[in-house]
C-alpha cells in the first residue's frame, strides 16, 4: 500500500481553483507583503507603554485618548505584532490579542504562501476552502474583546 504524502491542505498547482498563473501571483503577495510587514516590524523596537510603536514609522499620534478618554479599538495592534515578531508571543497576547493573532495569521499566511511557491502547490485552495466568514466574525469578536482588554489595563 502506497503512502500518500501529499498533506490535506495542499494540492498540487495544476489542480487548483484558479489558474497556475494567477495561484503563484497571489502567492507572491501574500509572501512578499508577509515579508515587508515582518521586516518592518523587526527595524522597530516595541514600546514600552504597550502602544505607540506605529509613531516609529512615522506615523502621527493617536489622537482617540485625546479626544474620548480611553484607547482607540486597535491600540496596541502594532506594538503587539512588533512584539511577536521579536519572539515574544506572550508579551503580543498580553499587549493587544487581536494584533498578536494578525501577527500570527500573517506570518502563517506568509510561510504557507512561500511553502506552496517553492513546492508547486495551490496556496488559492486552501484560501478557498477555509471558513471565509467564521474566520471574519471570530477576529471581530476578538477585536471587540481586545478592546474591552486595552480598556482596562490602559494606562494612557
Amino acid at each position: 500500500m502506497a503512502l500518500n504524502r501529499r498533506a490535506s491542505w495542499t494540492i498540487p498547482l495544476a489542480q487548483g481553483p484558479v489558474s497556475a498563473t494567477a495561484d503563484r501571483v497571489v502567492a507572491a503577495i501574500v509572501g512578499i507583503v508577509a515579508v515587508v510587514f515582518t521586516s518592518g516590524l523587526m527595524a522597530v523596537s516595541p514600546d514600552t507603554r504597550g502602544h505607540g510603536t506605529h509613531e516609529q514609522f512615522g506615523m502621527d499620534k493617536c489622537g482617540w485618548p485625546a479626544v474620548y478618554g480611553m484607547p482607540c479599538p486597535t491600540c496596541g495592534c502594532t506594538t503587539a505584532a512588533t512584539e511577536f515578531v521579536h519572539g515574544d508571543v506572550f508579551g503580543a497576547f498580553v499587549t493587544q490579542p487581536f494584533g498578536a493573532a494578525v501577527a500570527l495569521i500573517g506570518l502563517v499566511a506568509g510561510m504557507h504562501a512561500w511553502a506552496c511557491l517553492l513546492r508547486g502547490r495551490s496556496f488559492v485552495d486552501a484560501l478557498v476552502r477555509l471558513p471565509f466568514w467564521t474566520i471574519v466574525f471570530g477576529l471581530f469578536v476578538l477585536l471587540l474583546a481586545s478592546w474591552g482588554y486595552k480598556c482596562l489595563v490602559w494606562e494612557g
